[in-house]
């Protein structure tokens, strides 16, 4: 069958960084549950835990059988969507109660961390695009998690840990930007999002972590707390002042037609309406609740273009292969020898 076939093709030349369109599809459902949205979040939750119970198996499968290739895809940037991927939908999971779920899931992300992050590091260089900043968005994913475990179970050590990853994700951001193109806020293909969704992803962090406190665990002294509010309340501003910087680029240098790294523009935008909502109500800024529940739908508008360009580039990839001639019937072009 040529759909079937096509398909196939599909998913065996898909690129590592797809866990992106996972990542964007988690934290939309983040988002609409955060906004009250509860029916439309857990359906986007559904389709976010098939899409990554299907990475998942093709991530086994070819670390068993094509160990090689595995290696190779390990090592690009778009590799730690695994462990963000992954880190999203147990912080959704967690808000359904389902904290032994979402304990495996931080096991499982913990354990793909130090390897995926070393690999990754490892063949770094200069200019690179802004998928560049999935250290940062992986490290503070894991520190969302860890930190939303903490405050479901009072259990301190989480929090401790997951403040250490915080101040770790914030160092990785500056050795990211270090060595990422500015040029490709003009020019790149989706993934130069990232480089806000860091910072987004970072201030949710930092409200998780000011909202995992309580007279039980007493986490925070008066100081720690000051800072860590500032430091939270510092990385939404710049997120925001990153989105609206973002959103100028694209409008003065537009980039239509669908590309696998839009979903890494999904990504930023629902997290950063994430981020909003989680800051109004832990740092209790009454007033952001009603941008933050703007941007979820804004995010949300993205994600179905993204949909809609990922069906359309699939319908046009299944027409070509149709009309395809096989092999042996092609006819050499004048010239050819």
């Amino acid at each position: 069958m040529p759909g079937v076939s096509s398909l196939r093709a599909w998913w065996a030349g898909r690129s590592p960084a797809a866990g992106s369109a996972v990542m964007a599809t988690g934290i939309v459902s983040v988002g609409l549950h955060l906004a009250g949205a509860e029916t439309v979040s857990r359906v986007a939750l559904a389709m976010a835990c098939l899409a990554w119970l299907a990475l998942a198996a093709d991530f086994v499968l070819r670390l068993v059988g094509e160990r090689q290739r595995w290696v190779t895809e390990a090592e690009s940037p778009g590799a730690l969507t695994a462990v963000a991927a992954t880190a999203v939908l147990g912080t959704r999971i967690s808000a359904l109660g389902r904290q032994t779920l979402a304990e495996a899931l931080l096991a499982l992300a913990a354990l793909l961390w130090p390897v995926l992050i070393v690999l990754v590091m490892r063949h770094w260089k200069r200019r690179m695009s802004g998928s560049v900043f999935l250290c940062c968005v992986a490290t503070q994913g894991l520190a969302v998690l860890a930190a939303t475990l903490a405050s479901a179970e009072s259990t301190a050590w989480l929090a401790h840990t997951a403040l250490v990853l915080f101040w770790l994700g914030l160092v990785l951001y500056g050795l990211a930007l270090a060595r990422f193109e500015p040029r490709e806020v003009v020019k790149g293909a989706g993934d130069h999002w990232i480089a806000g969704g860091a910072l987004a992803i970072s201030a949710l962090a930092g409200a998780n972590l000011l909202g995992a406190d309580s007279g039980r665990l007493y986490l925070w002294d008066e100081d720690d707390r000051g800072v860590l509010s500032t430091t939270t309340v510092t990385l939404l501003v710049l997120d925001l002042a990153g989105y609206l910087v973002l959103l100028a680029a694209e409008a003065a240098r537009p980039r239509p037609g669908y590309d696998m790294r839009r979903w890494s523009t999904v990504f930023p935008m629902g997290m950063t309406a994430a981020a909003v909502l989680s800051v109004a109500s832990t740092v209790d800024v009454g007033w952001l609740r009603v941008p933050g529940q703007v941007l979820v739908w804004v995010a949300v508008a993205a994600w179905l273009a993204a949909v809609t360009g990922a069906l359309l580039a699939a319908r046009a990839g299944a027409r070509d292969d149709v009309h395809r001639p096989p092999d042996g019937d092609r006819r050499p072009a004048t010239g050819d020898r």
